[in-house]
């Protein structure tokens, strides 16, 4: 694909730097989310179970609300408005920064979200506390934590200044 602006070489270099820590985290806090079901999986023969209605209620209510907040905070934080401003006044470098953070930030929901339930697992000895908000936090990891490279080369395009990008004509591959 042919861009006609292309990013300089040091804001390339930060987007490669930045991206991959970020993937790394995000992708090591799913394995820790797998790891927990399976970890619960393991031990629910050394559980006792027993039932909880409060504790039922507090999960029902937290596990949905920190979903759905996740996704409220991802649009707020990802604003067209938002960005252009951010990258008007500290550049690409803090248009990846706020992009780093966000995508850390939803990694951060969703391991809590995982780690909420695992707990849960643990009071009341029911494996599907876990298993239920496992599936919530690989959502939140994957499909709002999960840094896409081609993603933020396209908002950095798009919201820096000119000034900030070098023009290049790339030929097509």
């Amino acid at each position: 694909m042919a861009t006609s602006s292309a990013l300089s070489s040091d804001v390339q270099t930060e987007l490669r730097r930045r991206h991959k820590s970020t993937a790394t985290t995000v992708l090591s806090l799913l394995v820790a989310v797998v790891l927990l079901s399976v970890l619960a999986f393991v031990s629910q023969k050394f559980l006792t179970p027993h039932n909880s209605s409060s504790l039922d209620m507090t999960f029902r209510i937290i596990i949905p609300i920190l979903g759905l907040g996740a996704i409220a905070l991802r649009r707020t934080r990802l604003a067209k408005m938002r960005l252009q401003d951010i990258a008007a006044i500290r550049g690409p470098s803090g248009l990846l920064a706020t992009l780093q953070k966000t995508a850390l930030l939803m990694a951060i929901i969703g391991i809590a979200v995982a780690l909420i339930g695992f707990v849960c697992t643990l009071r009341t000895g029911q494996v599907w506390y876990t298993y239920t908000a496992a599936v919530v936090a690989a959502a939140i990891l994957l499909f709002y934590g999960y840094p896409l490279r081609p993603t933020w080369e396209q908002a950095v395009q798009r919201y820096s200044p000119t000034e900030n990008r070098t023009n290049l004509v790339e030929s097509e591959g």
